[in-house]
């Protein structure tokens, strides 16, 4: 009996089997089907519909299952031009494995499906950056495995789904940058896992709600540029784990509580732009973390919290446009990161003296107060008279002060005799002390030098793991040896490394002599803390740095193919880079600076955008690197824009032949007429970044059907 049952369960096993495997086959099918049929593949890939686990983009599971697409794909049609595809072609009811989805910058038009939700194993949807039209459909509340929903930068529309409260394991919800109206739901206050919500630049309404006190885990909190109303409620104490807080231009009124300052964890507090009054928390000196604080465009009064200015970590304040009286805190400027920050007290009642600490900081703005007294010969060699007048009580004295040459002189002597005379005593003393002496600290400062090698972490090195030391980097290259170096830039060498863990770097070391230029040292300390908040994939990733007296390097991630100048002028690589790839590399250049100048806060503007400064990778997808002489911008101010950076162009030699195909030519043509268009002699003429990138994301039908050798540039400037 025993034996009949086994031979029963053996034959009845394979029989299973044998389903089961017919099963995936079909299923599989079902798969290779609605991908193919999307059109979103070119013929080179669907000719062989069975490998479609192979195709560019997608990613499958042990048994064959679609669990992944990525916005990595080629997404060609068999002419060679890219294809901006319908998002609704993708037949998602037969995708039902599907796990990721990543389609962010991938060009998609049109609606999102309803079928979408029925993706019960989805759990990441990024859309963002595409050209995404109607409403979010109810059915997307049915994805409860949903982790992280980013459907940022479309042209979405209607209300915020209240279905989306369902959405219990979501820890990262960014629907900003769209066209949602109505109140936020009251729902989300129930998806207690969230730790990132941005509903920012929308047409958003109603009163700040109280619920989101329940968000306990929220680190960053964006609904900036909205219709927002109501008060700051006290009970925003309860955020203790918040970083990130900007609710700027808004309609939000009443007096900022005080139990803001009782979130220690807060690295930028961005309020601007609304209708708050009251004064300024006396005890905000207690945000040991802040960096970035904006509390312009509102009406404050009272004075300045003296604790203001000594916030150990500040680099940003701007307090300007409101009723602010009394004098500026002396303190001002004596914060170590006041060497490379910002600050604006515009257009207030500030009255009294200028501290003379104002000169540490990049960049400062006094002008519309009543301020009084003498200026600061400092203040005034640095800063332009824009930033100090009109102040009617202010005496300048300027044709009585050195000239600013003679006192930059002063000051370095004076830093001289104060660094170097206490080293010559220091000295004599030690060669009084004895030989034995000078032999002991000299070995005590050997052993102290081997532990900075050893350990690292005074170097200041910081990464995407945390483990790169300082032994790493000189051992990968040979202690910066010159067979490791793979160019040179404006300012120091370039070196490739492979580190212990296998990921391959680039380098960019300050040799000795130019680190004593002040002028490179400036530029590679910028560069540093500009790139470290940056995360754009068409900007090139900033692992780590080391600012160190020794050493100076900064550690970037490696771009295969280099910079965009020397593929251009290579005979065979010039023809590689055809006219798509050469207009997905305007594309990916257009989204990187419209991320900088619309979507960083405060807004970065590049000055150097060369072809040496754009890197292509393995795919020749376009890289923005080397940000040496980039400035932070102020939105809400006059900002000059000064020539600097790379000066001139000369186009190679032409290699290529003109755009046979006429959506690829109409590409080429629309491409020069948006830049000829940011040429337009008045400045306001010219269109935003945004709108440039918006542009491009777009497809439109060729406005001209003919060669184009035949287009004259007054044709493309009308």
């Amino acid at each position: 009996m025993a034996s009949f049952f086994a031979i029963c369960f053996a034959i009845m096993s394979s029989y299973i089997v044998l389903i089961m495997a017919a099963a995936q086959t079909t299923t599989a099918n079902l798969e290779a089907e609605a991908l193919k049929s999307c059109g979103w593949w070119s013929s080179d890939y669907t000719k062989n519909i069975s490998d479609h686990c192979n195709w560019a983009g997608i990613t499958c599971d042990d048994v064959g299952h679609v669990v992944g697409i990525t916005s990595t794909m080629d997404v060609l049609v068999p002419g060679g031009a890219w294809l901006g595809g319908q998002l609704d072609k993708l037949n998602f009811l037969a995708l039902p494995h599907l796990f990721r989805i990543e389609l962010s910058g991938a060009r998609l038009r049109g609606t999102i499906p309803i079928q979408m939700g029925t993706l019960s194993k989805l759990t990441y949807l990024y859309l963002s950056f595409n050209s995404l039209t109607g409403e979010l459909p109810v059915s997307l509340t049915n994805l409860t495995k949903l982790e992280k929903l980013d459907i940022s930068s479309n042209h979405i529309c209607g209300s915020i789904l209240p279905g989306t409260g369902n959405l219990k394991n979501l820890h990262y919800l960014d629907l900003s940058d769209n066209y949602f109206n109505g109140s936020i739901p009251h729902q989300i206050g129930e998806l207690s896992s969230l730790t990132h919500l941005d509903l920012s630049n929308n047409d958003l309404a109603g009163a700040l709600p109280l619920w989101l006190t329940n968000l306990t885990k929220l680190e960053n909190f964006l609904l900036s540029r909205n219709q927002i109303s109501g008060h700051i409620f006290p009970e925003i104490g309860n955020l203790t784990d918040l970083l990130y807080l900007n609710i700027g231009s808004n309609k939000i009124r009443g007096v900022i509580p005080n139990e803001l300052v009782q979130l220690r964890q807060l690295n930028v507090v961005a309020l601007f732009s609304n209708q708050l009054s009251g004064q300024v928390p006396v005890d905000i000196g207690q945000l040991s973390r802040l960096t970035f604080l904006d509390l312009s465009h509102n009406n404050l009064s009272g004075v300045i919290p003296p604790q203001i200015a000594t916030l150990p970590m500040i680099r940003w304040i701007d307090l300007s446009r409101n009723s602010i009286e009394g004098p500026i805190p002396y303190e001002f400027g004596t914060s170590y990161y006041a060497l490379h920050g910002r600050v604006n007290l515009s257009h207030n009642n500030l009255s009294g003296v200028i501290p003379p600490f104002l000169s540490k900081f990049d960049t400062i703005d006094l002008s519309h107060n009543a301020l009084e007294g003498p200026i600061p010969v400092e203040i005034w060699c640095k800063f332009p008279e824009t930033v100090l007048f009109p102040n009617d009580k202010l005496l300048n004295y300027s044709s009585n002060f050195p000239s600013c040459s003679e006192n930059r002189i002063k000051e370095r002597q004076r830093r001289y005799t104060a660094i170097f005379v206490p080293l010559a005593v220091l000295f004599a003393l030690l060669v009084l002390v004895g030989g034995l002496y000078l032999f002991k600290t000299k070995a005590k400062e050997s052993n102290v030098e081997q532990r900075v090698m050893e350990e690292g972490d005074i170097f200041k090195i910081w990464n995407f793991n945390g483990k790169i030391a300082y032994e790493d980097i000189v051992k990968a290259t040979e202690d910066f040896d010159i067979s490791y170096c793979i160019g040179t830039g404006g300012y120091g060498s370039v070196y490739k490394a492979e580190l212990p863990n296998g990921r391959v770097v680039a380098l960019k070391k300050l040799h000795r002599t130019e680190g004593e230029n002040p002028t490179y040292d400036k530029c590679f300390r910028n560069e540093a803390g500009i790139l470290q908040g940056i995360r754009h994939q068409n900007i090139v990733r900033l692992f780590g740095y080391c600012l160190h007296k020794r050493c100076m390097f900064l550690i970037y991630e490696y771009v295969e193919r280099g910079s965009l100048f020397c593929i251009l002028r290579d005979e065979n690589e010039a023809v590689e880079l055809d006219w798509v790839k050469r207009v997905n590399v305007v594309m990916g250049v257009a989204h990187a600076l419209s991320y900088m100048h619309h979507d960083c806060n405060p807004p970065i503007l590049h000055r150097d955008v060369s072809c040496n400064n754009i890197l292509l990778d393995s795919k020749l997808e376009a890289r923005l690197a080397d940000f040496g002489i980039a400035r932070l911008l102020d939105p809400d101010s006059s900002n000059q824009t000064q020539l600097a950076g790379t000066r001139g162009y000369i186009a190679p030699d032409k290699r290529l032949p003109p755009p046979a195909n006429i959506t690829v030519a109409s590409d080429v043509i629309r491409i020069v007429s948006i830049a000829i268009a940011c040429l337009n002699p008045n400045p306001k003429s010219r269109p935003w970044m945004k709108e440039v990138s918006q542009e491009l994301l777009v497809r439109k039908p060729p406005k001209i059907a003919r060669p184009l050798s035949t287009i004259s540039l007054l044709e493309l400037m009308n």
